[in-house]
């Protein structure tokens, strides 16, 4: 995309076309590889700027260093945990009334200060696009096992290395071709609710209640009056987190990502898209010694005369965010146009008329209610 010539970056033109000609919405993705390129460029100067302010050719002892000192610290922190072997599970349900399990088992080594999480015993792949292909699962079963074990400790190769993985191939967390994941994080965001409950049997006071898991994700697209095209950019909802020892789980937010959700105005300048509500669900969380966070509620239509499309990913609508430790689980979800619940994952024709309306679940509570 970029050619460097005597220090200076120029835009290959020709990549450039090439790839605007190929996709749905070339405007919008002309900003977002401006803002790319954009921030490649300021960190190889702040990148420059470090190695000049140090009299450094490279980073490369300084990274074999950080990358040395990571792993010595991680296993040191596993080495101080109890040896054993500690199973858990959580079942996600999707709009078409198909379930996931997902199973994990957490061995720890104390003696070679290593953790070995095994998903052996989850579903087999779906014929959605959920499937989470092995590298997927890897990132967020280590993001979850280093949040309760050792979040200080820089995100590195070396900071990883002690923690192994094995998944069954072909399961749906460790796809393969020709198996679908283009909505791959509904079930990568899901897998730290099995995880969760194996760290609670290791270190109770750091882990925390199931979440609603993966955001919602929603894309609408039709026709203006006049025949051309609209069609939104994903946008995102989460719904509320699991409760921890000590405090309250989060409302209206994602965990394990940091997603944050498209603000409605942006949306609604975007696409004929009318919202008609958007609040936190009182009394979703799960009660408990901490009480989960809350999901929330949003109500839209779309103006238009004319059929339009929407494209949801929801999970979580029968089976509640599990409370943990005594305390009660969150809301499930719900998914409806007009009063009717929606009971499928593809894609649907509405009309000008129709109301959608999402109540996204709450998080499980954290110890017996007092």
């Amino acid at each position: 995309l970029m050619n460097g010539r005597d220090g200076v970056s120029e835009r290959n033109e020709d990549v450039w076309r090439f790839i605007l000609s190929n996709v749905r919405q070339p405007d919008h993705m002309t900003g977002d590889l401006h803002a790319q390129m954009a921030s490649g460029e300021v960190g190889s100067q702040r990148l420059g700027a470090l190695c000049d302010t140090h009299d450094l050719d490279d980073i490369e002892a300084l990274a074999d260093e950080i990358i040395g000192r990571s792993e010595a610290a991680t296993r040191e922190s596993i080495r101080g945990l109890p040896a054993g072997t500690y199973d858990a599970s959580a079942i996600l349900d999707l709009a078409d009334g198909s379930k996931v399990d997902i199973v994990c088992s957490i061995q720890v080594d104390p003696d070679a200060g290593e953790i070995l999480v095994d998903y052996d015993g989850s579903s087999a792949a779906s014929r959605w696009g959920i499937n989470v292909v092995k590298n997927y699962t890897h990132a967020y079963t280590t993001f979850t096992v280093r949040s309760v074990l050792n979040p200080d400790i820089p995100n590195n190769h070396g900071s990883l290395a002690p923690i192994k993985l094995e998944a069954p191939e072909g399961s749906i967390v460790n796809a393969v071709i020709p198996q679908p994941g283009t909505a791959r994080h509904v079930v990568g965001m899901f897998l730290p609710n099995a995880l969760l409950k194996a760290l609670a049997q290791i270190r109770p006071e750091q882990s925390m209640a199931e979440g609603s898991g993966a955001v919602w994700t929603m894309q609408v697209n039709g026709n203006y009056p006049d025949g051309s095209p609209f069609i939104t950019a994903m946008f995102t909802y989460a719904g509320g987190v699991g409760a921890r020892a000590t405090k309250p789980g989060l409302d209206a937010c994602s965990y394990p990502t940091g997603v944050s959700a498209v603000p409605i105005e942006v949306v609604e300048a975007s696409a004929p898209i009318r919202f008609r509500q958007k609040a936190l669900r009182m009394d979703s969380g799960g009660v408990g010694a901490q009480v989960g966070g809350r999901g929330q509620t949003i109500e839209f239509t779309v103006d238009t005369e004319s059929p339009w499309q929407l494209n949801a990913v929801t999970s979580r609508l029968s089976d509640a965010p599990q409370g943990l430790f005594g305390g009660e689980p969150g809301e499930p979800g719900s998914f409806k146009v007009n009063g009717d619940s929606v009971e499928t994952q593809a894609r649907i024709t509405l009309s000008g008329d129709d109301v959608v309306r999402l109540e996204l679940p709450g998080g499980g509570g954290y110890g017996a209610p007092v």
